[in-house]
């Protein structure tokens, strides 16, 4: 069911210790009750690398990142990923030579309907579900702003969102979204040149 989503903010919030760590965002939507982020979940295997959220009337939505390429990094990012909402899987495309936000964007398929995920910048992104013969559609804006233990995410819709829009918006906070911004750009084809330069060599 569709339904106006209040405005409403997730706390940043960490516990456990070194083997047993956990940490993401918490906080309550009027509509769709307690909602909790983690990002990542702890280790199951030095390869796998996983976000989740969870609670409310949500469903629950998985962004799993594999390979040897995870062991360094502290969130999963958008190479060799699964993005799962609910029992389905979200089918992802990205244009990697994109030079704008645009173009970089991400195009999603859930449930039947298309989305887009842009950066905003390295803080911020905007996810919208494209309109259809039944719905207007929904922009769902997704912030974080302040410091250390008071950061925050604010979430916005304009429209009427169901569970699926919020969870698909919520779990990208728990992904490395860098490659999606600018400067992710300018980094990603640096790496790309260098990576062919080297192999060049060989």
């Amino acid at each position: 069911m569709h339904i106006q989503v209040t405005p409403f903010d997730l706390q940043a919030w960490k516990e456990g210790n070194r083997h047993d760590y956990r940490a993401g965002w918490k906080g309550v939507s009027p509509e769709f009750g307690e909602i909790t982020l983690t990002c990542p979940l702890p280790r199951t295997s030095p390869e796998s690398l996983v976000s989740e959220v969870r609670g409310g009337r949500l469903p629950t939505a998985s962004f799993e990142a594999r390979g040897m390429h995870v062991e360094g990094m502290k969130l999963p990012g958008l190479n060799r990923s699964t993005l799962r909402v609910g029992d389905r899987v979200v089918y992802v495309e990205r244009n990697r030579f994109g030079a704008t936000l645009e173009q970089r964007a991400l195009a999603l398929r859930y449930a039947g309907d298309h989305y887009r995920l842009a950066a905003l910048d390295k803080h911020g992104y905007v996810l919208t579900r494209a309109a259809d013969d039944e719905d207007p559609g929904v922009t769902i804006t997704v912030r974080e702003t302040g410091r250390g233990k008071n950061r925050r995410l604010s979430v916005r819709a304009e429209g009427r969102a169901e569970g699926g829009d919020l969870s698909l918006a919520l779990i990208f906070a728990g992904v490395d979204r860098s490659t999606l911004t600018q400067l992710g750009a300018v980094k990603a084809g640096l790496s790309r040149v260098t990576h062919f330069w080297t192999e060049s060599q060989y």
